[in-house]
Order: structure tokens, then C-alpha cells, then sequence
């Protein structure tokens, strides 16, 4: 349900309505001042020269209509005011005070959510999640060793900035403008081709101010981010991979392009979980898992010391997103039972409420190009209501989005987030449900 942009004013918790009738109590005691002032025999002049030419039995009806005109007038001068100030001050002219006041108020009163992840699926979901309440972290890993990112973190000794980059861009205010410089890559220049200008601005404010959680703090200000983004981890470490075949790899970029199957993950020393991601986990009233890379972008949060246990520990509501396809090596051949026994090494998933499994097939044309690299939509196994204590929550959430150059598939992130608000207790109570973009 739509909610008209004037009428947004109105609704419960944006504290507009209070000033509304004390406007409206305001024109009745100046009227009824203007009464006393004319006194008795004023008043009946006043009246008998506007009603000399009605008809008697016309009069009720002009009485009612002047004063809804009235209330109405009320209304809407309050509003225009109301817009008038917040485009007076605002950076953005064009932004309606329905929304500025809907930002303001209902999205912050709504509930905690936080999302743990990594790549491009944690940033997709973030895209539908903000619609819904601006309490939104995410915890996102820092062991990225590929292209732009893994180039910095060589170079500069700084943690990777993409996936973090990518979150900020899906939670920024003005996405699309975001989008036109997060995203940019330069072409040419020597060391500078291939580099995102998103990377090259949270490396040089993590080396301007002295460490990365402050280079997204400030990131995240001039972004006017909906929301917070906070690494699962501010230490240098690397994730380490011993394959089927014995061999062991060191590098997230390394493991995710080698074809043979994972066979066990960890770090490649002791990384202590970031502060404030443990504050928000406990304080979460809803905590989601993925999507994303399993063994490339969920586990190594979940390795980081004491994240794990205190997503155990937390008394939110948790889920599982279910990825869309299997990936080559990493996950070949994985059903949704095998990505949870794998989750299940590292988390209590009989508390967790819900296992949500997308139900709609990719386009054929695009399936066959998933396959031809070793794809497979991954197979919904998991048989009946639930599986390992958790509900089975299927719907049909499957988008087609264009990244670099072809058609991806991915959650569709309002679906996505539509369908948690109907089965998330905490985002049930939540206000926001009523009012989907």
C-alpha cells in the first residue's frame, strides 16, 4: 500500500500531527476572540450580511462546507510550511517533507536489524532492508585479496574496501548519484587503472585518520548512509582454505578461482571481532545470515573471534538466506540442506526462526550461461515445513540485474525485504510494514 506523499505527514509517530491541531486550536480561539471583540450585536450583523442572500435550507450545508474548507486549509498550510522549512535547509531541494519526516521518525523507531555477509549479495539485500527501518547494520568481512581491493591491501597495508564500498553505495541516501562515483573505475594511469574511486577514498581516509572504522564513519556522514557499516574485524588477516585434494590456499580471491572443492576454512591467525558489531549483534532484534559466498564471504565473519558466539548468544529473531546458485568449486554440487550443515559447524541454527529458499527458476537463456560456468541454481532439499528446527519459508524472489556487461540473477532485494517484514515478528510491529516503496 502506497501512502500519498502528503498524507505521510499524518501518520502515527512523525510528531506533525500535535502542531497540526494546536494550528487548528489556534484559528478557533482567534475566531472566537474576533466574536468577543465584535461582541453580540456585531456577530449577528456579521452574520445576517453572509447568509441575507442563502436560502434557509442552504445554510447547514454552506455552514459544513466552509468549515471542512477550513480544516482543510489547516492542513495544508501546515504541511506547505512544514515543506517550505525542511527545503530551506535541506541539500537536497527536490526531497518532499513526507519523506524527510518518514526518515526522521518512523524508520527510526523501527526495529534493529542486522546483517552478516559479504560481495555483492549482503549490498543487495541492504537495498530493500533501508525502505524499512534506518536501525540497520551490517557486518561485513574484510578478507577480500582480489582485484582493486586485494591491489590496496598490498600496496597501502590497508584493510580491502569493496565489499564495504558496495554496502555504503546500497545504504547512501541518493543511490544512483553514489553509484556514478562509488563505482568508477579509472581506465589508465599508472596504478590507478582498475582501481574503484570508492576504493581509493576509504584507503586514503583510513591512512588520513588512523584506522578503517574511521574512514567509514566519515565515509558514511558526507554519504548520508541509512544505517551503519561495520567490519566483522579491524585485524590484518588472511582466509585459508585446504581443499579435497589436500592442497591449502591462502587468499579469499585465491580459493574462490580455484575449481576443487573446499574442504575446511580458517584464518590465518587469531582476529578479534570488532567492538561495535558485537554491540550491534547483541542489540539486533532481527539478525540475518547471507546471502553470499559460503565458504568466501559468511564463514570468514563467523571465524572471527567471539562474532559467532554472540549471534548464538543474541535473543533475535534469525535467519538464513538461502544463495540463489552454487559457485564454481566453492559450492559445486551443494544443496540448501549442505550449505546449512555447513553454517551449522558454527551456529546453533535451532535457534534460528527461519530458513527463507527462493522458489522461482532462473530465464532459461541465463540458466544455460550459469551452467556452462559451472552453476546450478542451488536445489531446495530441504523437505516439509523445517528442516534442522528452522521454518521453511519459500517464495519466489529471483531478480535479473545487469552487472559488469550481463544479466545476473539475485534477490530481489523489496521482495526480499517485504517477505521478512511479513514473517518477522519484531518487523511486524514495525509501522513501516504498511508503507512498501
Amino acid at each position: 500500500m502506497r501512502i500519498p506523499a502528503f498524507l505521510k505527514i499524518l501518520l502515527p509517530g512523525i510528531g506533525v500531527k500535535r502542531w497540526f491541531f494546536l494550528s487548528a486550536l489556534g484559528v478557533a480561539v482567534l475566531t472566537l476572540g474576533i466574536f468577543c471583540l465584535l461582541g453580540e450585536n456585531g456577530v449577528r450583523s456579521v452574520y445576517q450580511t453572509v447568509v441575507k442572500y442563502l436560502p434557509h435550507l442552504w445554510r447547514p450545508m454552506v455552514g459544513g462546507a466552509l468549515a471542512a474548507g477550513g480544516l482543510v486549509g489547516v492542513a495544508v498550510g501546515t504541511g506547505m510550511m512544514v515543506r517550505g522549512v525542511l527545503h530551506a535547509v535541506s541539500t537536497k531541494s527536490e526531497g518532499s517533507v513526507a519523506e524527510a519526516l518518514y526518515q526522521a521518525r518512523i524508520l527510526k523507531a523501527a526495529p534493529n536489524v542486522v546483517v552478516v555477509g559479504g560481495g555483492t549479495g549482503l549490498s543487495n539485500i541492504l537495498r530493500g532492508l533501508k525502505h524499512y527501518t534506518a536501525n540497520l547494520t551490517a557486518v561485513v568481512t574484510v578478507m577480500d585479496t582480489g582485484g582493486s581491493s586485494g591491489r590496496l591491501r598490498k600496496e597501502l597495508n590497508v584493510l580491502p574496501p569493496g565489499d564495504v564500498r558496495n554496502c555504503l553505495w546500497a545504504l547512501a541516501e541518493d543511490e544512483e548519484r553514489m553509484a556514478k562515483f562509488l563505482q568508477y573505475r579509472f581506465s589508465a594511469g599508472e596504478g590507478l587503472a582498475g582501481h574503484a574511486l570508492g576504493n581509493i577514498l576509504l584507503a586514503g581516509l583510513e591512512e588520513a585518520l588512523g584506522g578503517f572504522d574511521r574512514a567509514i564513519e566519515e565515509a558514511s556522514y558526507f554519504l548520508s548512509v541509512r544505517g551503519q557499516v561495520l567490519p566483522a574485524t579491524l585485524d590484518k588477516v588472511q582466509l585459508v582454505a585446504e581443499l579435497a585434494d589436500g592442497r591449502i590456499i591462502i587468499g579469499e580471491a585465491e580459493i574462490a578461482a580455484d575449481p576443487t572443492p573446499i574442504k575446511q576454512v580458517w584464518l590465518s591467525a587469531s582476529a578479534k571481532a570488532y567492538h561495535r558489531a558485537l554491540k550491534a549483534v547483541a542489540e539486533a532484534d532481527v539478525i540475518l545470515i547471507g546471502p553470499g559466498s559460503l565458504y568466501t564471504s559468511i564463514l570468514p565473519n563467523l571465524l572471527v573471534d567471539g562474532l559467532a558466539e554472540a549471534i548464538n548468544q543474541a535473543q533475535a529473531e534469525k535467519y538464513v538466506i538461502m544463495n540463489l546458485m552454487t559457485e564454481p568449486g566453492e559450492t559445486t554440487g551443494y544443496t540448501a540442506y549442505d550449505h546449512l550443515r555447513v553454517l551449522g559447524q558454527y551456529l546453533e541454527l535451532r535457534r534460528f526462526a527461519g530458513v527463507i529458499v527462493n522458489t522461482e527458476p532462473p530465464p532459461p537463456e541465463i540458466l544455460a550461461r550459469y551452467r556452462a560456468e559451472g552453476s546450478e541454481p542451488v536445489k531446495d532439499d530441504l523437505r516439509g515445513a523445517k528442516a534442522l528446527g528452522m521454518r521453511v519459508i519459500r517464495a519466489p524472489l529471483l531478480a535479473v540485474v545487469e552487472m559488469e556487461g550481463k544479466p545476473t540473477v539475485k534477490h530481489d532485494p523489496l521482495k526480499l525485504a517485504k517477505l521478512l517484514s511479513r514473517e518477522s515478528k519484531a518487523l511486524r510491529r514495525s509501522w513501516t510494514r504498511w508503507f512498501s516503496p
